[in-house]
């Protein structure tokens, strides 16, 4: 929640400072996404001093449990109150959190002196429900973009047959499919091999099969993800399945905890995927599948100067790389982001939608929805609605942009069971301009650049 993680760096548009968390969330006049959007005193799209106090209150409150030498249910429970009431206030704080995982294993803390089977719960959802988002036609340019830009995995011939026919044909190929294939069953079987481990036998193949899975990803060290979180999730599958094999994740007790993990471990994520544009795809655990919400920014000419009228800590994307490249060079690093959005299925949908959203293209910046999510939140990471209208209405009470001057895409995740992604493009005086569908399979046959007829 402070930022230092996934939330900062270069993947995060971030150079000078590099990081934004707590630099925004500690700041008056700052961006928020409140829940209740317009409601008095909740509802206000910047930051008030007595957002300041809550958040302050809750580092204060974690950072009181980590010198504990015994945390208690004294230290648990301030950090749960106030996190959740600040979700209330800013989305952003509690996506940055990772509530879906340390919050809810949290309340476990807080509900019962008996928590290991809960915590189980949210260990096991957490595979279960990432190995089910891979249950699509995304997930192979995933891992053909992954494994072709590793720093492990540093030869030619395999990153060429990540692809069908390098340069000309940059769909996944075969090879990149069957292991997209392969590493979705593993995902998904890391969990049965737990349940399936006879009570008070060491889950030996389990923990095997879960270092396979993590290791493979760690090696890789995709854009986007955040090591450490792998490695935090390793460490939970040792101290609560290796270490008590005694404890059944079905004796997960009182019945309030019982129904309250039932929501957020069964019910969101099975909703957010069958309805993405309703949760955050981390409440849905829908973890690194390409299968993501995103939006590109259309700036004309200069307007993104009146960005500026924002109280941010980070300044405009080129004006940081300023600092220590040319400019083309700073246009070709801000360039990558395009370049990996375009290489994924749903980037292939730019070429379709950009003409739809602007005459021509030579008179605007292209900048992603991530970008902008970093500058005026303070945090971004991969959660496109974190950049959609919200945002967008938030930036233009602020900045005041006139029509024409600012368009944007915005790209739903593909439903679990359905063929299509749904769009908007939106004017940021106007209002939105054109929406509709577009059909999955059509994607699976276009090249990255190729244009609308």
């Amino acid at each position: 929640m402070l930022g230092l993680g996934c939330g900062s760096g270069p993947l995060s548009g971030r150079y000078l400072p590099p990081i934004g968390g707590f630099l925004y969330f500690l700041r008056p006049g700052t961006t928020r996404l409140p829940l209740f959007p317009g409601l008095p005193l909740i509802g206000a799209p910047t930051r008030s001093l007595l957002d300041v106090a809550l958040y302050l209150g809750l580092v204060a409150a974690s950072l009181r449990a980590l010198v504990a030498p015994s945390p208690e249910l004294a230290h648990f429970l301030p950090i749960v109150v106030l996190l959740g009431v600040l979700g209330v206030l800013d989305k952003t704080i509690f996506l940055a959190a990772r509530a879906e995982h340390y919050w809810v294993t949290l309340v476990c803390f807080v509900a019962t002196p008996h928590w290991i089977a809960g915590a189980q719960a949210v260990q096991l959802a957490l595979w279960f429900w990432a190995g089910v988002s891979k249950l699509n036609h995304h997930f192979p340019t995933v891992v053909c973009v992954m494994t072709s830009n590793g720093p492990l995995t540093r030869f030619p011939a395999l990153r060429r047959r990540m692809y069908r026919d390098p340069p000309s044909d940059l769909r996944p190929s075969r090879l990149a499919t069957v292991l997209a294939h392969a590493g979705t069953a593993l995902e998904l079987g890391v969990p049965i091999a737990f349940l399936l481990t006879p009570l008070g036998t060491p889950p030996v193949a389990a923990v095997l099969l879960m270092l396979a899975l993590h290791g493979y990803i760690t090696s890789n060290v995709p854009m986007g993800v955040p090591i450490e979180w792998n490695f935090s999730v390793v460490y939970g599958g040792f101290a609560l399945f290796w270490a008590h094999p005694e404890v059944s994740v079905t004796s997960i007790a009182p019945l309030p905890l019982a129904a309250f993990l039932a929501a957020m471990l069964v019910a969101l994520p099975l909703l957010g995927n069958l309805f993405p544009s309703r949760v955050s795809f981390l409440l849905a655990m829908r973890y690194y599948a390409g299968n993501w919400a995103w939006s590109v920014w259309l700036f004309r000419g200069d307007a993104h100067r009146k960005l500026a009228r924002l109280t941010t800590s980070s300044a405009w994307v080129y004006d940081q790389l300023a600092r220590f490249y040319d400019h083309p060079t700073a246009v070709g690093l801000v360039g990558k982001v395009m370049g990996f959005r375009m290489m994924h299925l749903h980037g292939r949908a730019l070429p379709l939608l950009v003409p739809q959203a602007v005459d021509r293209l030579q008179d605007y910046e292209w900048v992603d929805g991530e970008i902008i999510a970093g500058l005026a939140l303070g945090w971004n990471f991969g959660e496109g609605h974190l950049h959609q209208e919200q945002l967008l209405a938030a930036i233009q009470s602020q900045c005041g942009f006139e029509e024409g001057e600012l368009r944007c895409i915005f790209v739903e995740s593909q439903p679990l069971g359905r063929g299509t992604l749904a769009y908007r493009i939106v004017d940021a005086k106007t209002g939105p301009r054109a929406q509709g569908e577009l059909d999955v399979a059509d994607l699976r046959s276009r090249q990255p650049w190729e244009c609308a007829p």
